[in-house]
C-alpha cells in the first residue's frame, strides 16, 4: 500500500500567545482582509517566511558565485514577479527580504474580488467564493486564499453558471430589494374627524 502520508503543518502558532501588540495588528488586519480566522493569516506569513528563507539561502550561495544559486535566484524572481509580489524587472533579493505579510494578503483571491467591485465587502467576497460564483480565466474557484498572478488577475469574473452573474440579481443590487415608497394619503385617505371641542361655557351632556 505504500509509506503511509503524514500531512504538513502550513502555519506556525506564534511563541507567545500573549501578546498585546501583536494580537492588536493582527485583529486589524482580520477586520481589513476579511479573513475567516487567525489560521489563515499565520499561512501567509508562513508562506512570507518561506520566501524570504530562501532569498537569504541564496544571498549567502550567490557570493560563493555557485552558478546553480544564481540560476534558482532568477527563478525565485521571476516567480514572485509572477504572483505581483515583485515588479517584473530589476528586483533583487533584497527586495524579498523586504516583503510584507500585506504583500501576500493583497494577492488573495478574496481581497482582489473585492477590490475588482465583485463584492461588496470582503467578507461577501469570500463567500462568494466559497459558494462558487467566482471564477479565474473561466474556471470557478473556491479557495478564499488562492494567490492570483498576474495573468489571471484582470481574469476574475463571476462565474457564468452562477446566478449572481445576472445584472438583475438582487445581491448585484446592494443585498436586498428596497421596500416600495409609502404613498401620499389623500383627504379619502383620511381618519374620521376628530369630534369638535364643546362651546365654552356649556355644560357637558349626561349619558
Amino acid at each position: 500500500m505504500g509509506d503511509p502520508k503524514f500531512s504538513r503543518a502550513h502555519f506556525e502558532r506564534p511563541s507567545h500567545p500573549w501578546e498585546a501588540e501583536r494580537i492588536k495588528t493582527e485583529n486589524e488586519l482580520l477586520k481589513k482582509y476579511g479573513l475567516k480566522n487567525k489560521k489563515e493569516l499565520w499561512r501567509s506569513q508562513y508562506t512570507l517566511r518561506r520566501f524570504r528563507q530562501r532569498a537569504r539561502e541564496l544571498q549567502a550561495l550567490v557570493r560563493t558565485g555557485n552558478k546553480q544559486a544564481e540560476k534558482e535566484r532568477e527563478q525565485l524572481l521571476k516567480r514572485l514577479g509572477r504572483l505581483g509580489l515583485l515588479p517584473l524587472e530589476g528586483t533583487t533579493l533584497d527586495d524579498v527580504l523586504s516583503l510584507d505579510v500585506e504583500a501576500l494578503l493583497s494577492r488573495r483571491l478574496q481581497t482582489l474580488t473585492f477590490l475588482k467591485g465583485l463584492a461588496f465587502t470582503p467578507r461577501q467576497a469570500r463567500q462568494f467564493i466559497v459558494h462558487g460564483h467566482v471564477s479565474v480565466v473561466g474556471r470557478r474557484v473556491t479557495i478564499p486564499g488562492y494567490l492570483v498572478n498576474r495573468q489571471e488577475e484582470n481574469a476574475i469574473l463571476y462565474d457564468e453558471r452562477s446566478p449572481i452573474a445576472s445584472d438583475l440579481h438582487p445581491v448585484r443590487q446592494g443585498g436586498q430589494p428596497q421596500p416600495p415608497a409609502p404613498a401620499e394619503e389623500g383627504p379619502e385617505d383620511e381618519g374620521p374627524a376628530a369630534p369638535a371641542a364643546p362651546p365654552a361655557g356649556s355644560a357637558p351632556k349626561e349619558a
